[in-house]
């Protein structure tokens, strides 16, 4: 037993040392196979690390070759350059010291022309005093003879052959504006045919009546409500008549005020959708309708101008331009009116290619005045012409509406296609009313105008006073002298008479021979 304990320790001993001994010897093996991983590893590293060097030197080598070749080149170039410069220098040089030398010579003849033009004037202005002593001799003598002084001689004369150069120009005149009115005719007939039918307006007369279609009768009767009491706070909130008849499914607007009549046709169709229609209800929709109506009018102003393509408009004048629907000119809706000169007038200037550009913005805006000339002083070109201005058209613009009204010279032709296209806007059939009374005495005065002329027997207004047929008396005036009254009657009547549109005048002279035979 004792030996058992003696031996059992010794042999733990002897096990722990064997193990140690065992392990120390793994790990030296393991040590050795690191060692020798770890040289392997260096020797790699070190090989891709010299290829990667030799690799980087070779890249470098060749940039550095291709940019010296390049740099080689273009210093080249530059010498090239350089050279040609120095070339052409020298041959500047040459070439200026040629003039120079070419310069010098000629300013030496100019110098001896000089002279020579010199003695020349003094010899002239010896003859010039010489003739002017016989001259005023001869005068002298004349003057003696004929018991006349010059100017008296010169009244004579002129009054000799006045009248025989009025005639003779008058028949040279005849002449060529029959030549240019063969010529233009044909061409202006087919560039205002060509703009006109392309334009498909409807010329609506506008009226102090506007019908309102309703759903069926009993929407009708909820409109006039119990009593009446809707249909009168209708026209109390409105400023407008509401005429009901017998007319089925439709109520009147009477009011001479178009913007009143639109309010109130508007109010109507929205207590038609909302259904509830009551004298509040009817007070609240016209409000806010009246509350809203400017940015109405902008978007009709806006509608217009995209229809035409006009670019860059500044968007105050959208305000000014719905107004304008509202606005009316011997019937004609004005902005209907504006919309249409903008068209014809951007047909002619295409046609005969002019700026197309400023014809329409012109044309767009020649009567935007119109819009505030019942609340602002000056005519509604001033008007027209200031808005215009005040929101950044160009000058060109400005000028042609300026001048659309002839009340100053045409600066364009742009500013003269837009007086054609307001004139054929305004003249054609159906586009304008007049009252009676001021359509006859337009007439009256058409014809009081033509019979004021010397000569003049009779004058009739034809056509709506689109023409005057002028009488003339046959032994008073000759052919060439009728003439000239034409034009005379035509001038008078563009300074003292508004009218759209133009008139004809028609001189006729005629001569009777009477006999009877017996």
């Amino acid at each position: 037993m004792n030996d058992l304990y003696i031996f059992l320790p010794v042999a733990l001993l002897a096990g722990f040392v064997l193990a140690i001994l065992l392990k120390k010897k793994i790990f030296s093996s393991d040590y050795r196979q690191l060692e020798a991983l770890k040289t392997d590893l260096l020797k790699k590293n070190q090989e891709e690390i010299e290829s990667q060097r030799r690799t980087i030197q070779t890249q470098l080598k060749d940039e550095f070759t291709a940019w010296k070749n390049e740099y080689n080149r273009k210093q080249s170039e530059r010498i090239n350059k350089l050279n040609s410069l120095e070339k052409r220098l020298e041959q500047k040089e040459e070439n200026l010291d040629k003039r120079y030398n070419n310069l010098d010579s000629k300013e030496k003849d100019l110098k001896k022309k000089e002279r020579e033009v010199t003695a020349q004037e003094e010899e002239l202005n010896g003859l010039k005093q010489k003739i002017n002593r016989t001259y005023e001799e001869q005068r002298l003598k004349l003057e003696k003879i004929s018991g006349l002084t010059v100017n008296e001689a010169k009244e004579m004369i002129i009054k000799q052959y006045e009248s025989e150069a009025r005639l003779e120009s008058a028949q040279r005149l005849k002449t060529v504006e029959e030549e240019l009115r063969e010529k233009s005719a044909a061409i202006a007939a087919n560039v205002i045919s060509n703009a006109v039918q392309r334009i498909a307006t409807d010329h609506i007369v506008s009226s102090s009546v506007t019908v309102i279609d309703l759903p069926n009768d009993e929407m009708k009767g909820r409109i006039i409500g119990r009593e009446g009491r809707n249909i009168r706070a209708l026209e109390n909130a409105t400023g407008v008549d509401f005429i009901v008849d017998d007319t089925p499914e439709a109520i009147l607007v009477s009011s001479f005020d178009p913007i009143r009549r639109e309010i109130a046709k508007q109010a109507i169709e929205m207590l038609i959708a909302d259904g509830r229609i009551h004298p509040a209800r009817i007070e609240e929709i016209v409000e806010k309708i009246k509350g809203n109506f400017d940015t109405y009018l902008r978007k009709e102003g806006e509608n217009v101008v995209l229809e035409l393509g006009i670019k860059d408009l500044n968007p105050e004048l959208h305000f000014y331009l719905g107004k304008l629907k509202f606005r009316t000119s011997f019937g004609q809706n004005v902005l209907e009116h504006s919309k249409e000169v903008a068209l014809i007038a951007t047909f002619m200037a295409r046609e005969i290619g002019c700026n197309a550009n400023i014809a329409k913005r012109a044309g767009l805006l020649h009567d935007v005045g119109k819009a505030i000339d019942r609340e602002t002083e000056g005519t509604h070109t001033q008007l027209s012409v200031e808005l215009a201005r005040r929101f950044g058209e160009s000058k060109a613009v400005q000028d042609a509406i300026a001048s659309h009204h002839m009340d100053v010279d045409f600066p364009s032709i742009e500013a003269v296609l837009l007086q054609a296209a307001d004139s054929i806007s305004a003249a054609r059939p159906g586009t304008r009313r007049e009252i009676l009374e001021t359509y006859i005495k337009r007439l009256e005065k058409l014809e009081e105008l033509s019979k004021s002329f010397s000569g003049v027997n009779k004058a009739f207004a034809l056509q709506a006073g689109r023409e005057v047929r002028v009488i003339v008396d046959a032994n008073q005036l000759d052919d060439n002298r009728t003439f000239l009254i034409s034009k005379d009657i035509a001038k008078k009547i563009q300074e003292e008479m508004e009218y759209p549109g133009q008139i004809k005048v028609t001189v006729i002279r005629e001569v009777r021979a009477i006999e009877y035979a017996k």
